[in-house]
Order: C-alpha cells, then structure tokens, then sequence
C-alpha cells in the first residue's frame, strides 16, 4: 500500500531533506508541502494524505492547533510531530490535539519512516526518547485521576480551576496567598498553553472539561 504524506515544516532545508528521504521510500509518496499550519491545512483539504508530519513552531497557525484543526476538517489524515521541541508542555498539547505520532528532529531516517508507516497503519507511536516519560506521566499519582490539560502545572490548574470557577485576579491571588502579578503571569501562562487568545476562551475550555463545576465561589 502506498502511503500519502504531507510535510508541514517552515524550514526549507528540512523539508528537502525529508522529500529526499520520502524519494527513495518505495510505499511513501509525498503529495504536498506547507510552510505553517494554515498552508497546512489547505494542502490536506486538497491531496486527502494518509499522514501528515508537523513541525509545531510556525509562523502563524502553529503546530498544535493545526493538528487540532485537522482532527475534525480531515480525521482520516494522523498526524505526526517532527519538532526540535521535546518538554512535556508540548508533548501532552500535542496529543490532546489529536497527533497520532512525536518524533523529534535528530531521529534517524529508519525511525521516521517506521513511524510514518505505523501512523498509517493506525497505530500511536512515540520516540524512545519520550516513551518512557510518558510512561511515567501515566503511572505517576497526579495522572490517577486524567486530570485534564496535562501540559499545566498543578498551580496552573488551579488557577485555571478559580478563573472557570468565575474569580477575578485579585480574588485568586488572595486564595491562593500569591501576588496579582503573579496571578496574571500564570494567566499569561496558561493561555498560551491552551491556545486560547483571552480568558473567556479560557473559561469555555475549562469548562467544557469539566472545571468550574462547583460553581461561583465567595471571593470575600
């Protein structure tokens, strides 16, 4: 079976070297290039690849909610991450979003190309770099109960926790007996962790997984 791939990379040189290493694949052919996550998308829209490998750090539409993105406009399409990034921020966003696979740049030509087939094949796949990690992640006492969000701190869950639940931030710097700088630092923090552009946005998310749900506290 030949596998349909497209490359979403806003380096070049990257790029070259993965159609070079995809030309001499027999059951790999590569369909489509972007140079961020919006070209990314168009490119799906119109070759309907089997796999997708996304960089995650682009100008514009990143990464990671291209391939939140694609989950619903092309769910046929797995994504796998290719990124120099390998913090356990960007790991657990990139899965949460929907990405199948995470590699990062320095693996070998055998284990991308091995990924990429079982990508295809419909199995996850992640490098032995981060296996264990995620393991780990899993097994450990705070993933017990799937808390959601796993790329937030535990403070920044319950920041998260206290603004779903309606509290300003001086309200949550005085629970918390932490300062509102401080407060709108970890705010800062979170939005961008959840690709979210203002703190309503936060709120919708936060509640539609689930947090907030014992309501307005008394902020006194």
């Amino acid at each position: 079976m030949t596998i349909h791939v497209v490359i979403a990379d806003d380096h070049p040189i990257f790029r070259d070297g993965l159609r070079a290493l995809f030309a001499t694949t027999d059951d790999i052919d590569l369909v489509g290039e972007a140079a961020d996550g919006a070209g990314a998308i168009d490119v799906v829209a119109t070759t309907v690849p089997d796999v997708v490998v996304m960089d995650l750090q682009m100008p514009g539409l990143n990464g990671v909610e291209a391939t939140r993105r694609l989950a619903t406009l092309a769910p046929t399409a797995r994504v796998i991450v290719l990124t120099m990034f390998e913090d356990d921020a960007s790991v657990f966003a990139a899965m949460r979003a929907g990405a199948r696979g995470y590699l990062v740049k320095g693996a070998d030509a055998a284990e991308i190309v091995g990924a990429i087939r079982a990508v295809a094949a419909g199995e996850a796949v992640f490098g032995a770099a981060l296996a264990g990690r995620i393991l780990g992640f899993f097994a450990s006492p705070r993933a017990a109960g799937m808390l959601p969000f796993p790329e937030l701190t535990d403070r920044e869950h319950e920041i998260l926790e206290l603004i779903a639940r309606g509290m300003a931030n001086d309200a949550i710097a005085a629970r918390l007996g932490i300062s509102p700088k401080t407060v709108r630092n970890q705010v800062s923090v979170i939005l961008d962790k959840l690709e979210v552009t203002d703190r309503g946005a936060a709120i919708v998310r936060a509640r539609e997984a689930g947090l907030g749900g014992e309501g307005p506290v008394n902020q006194g």
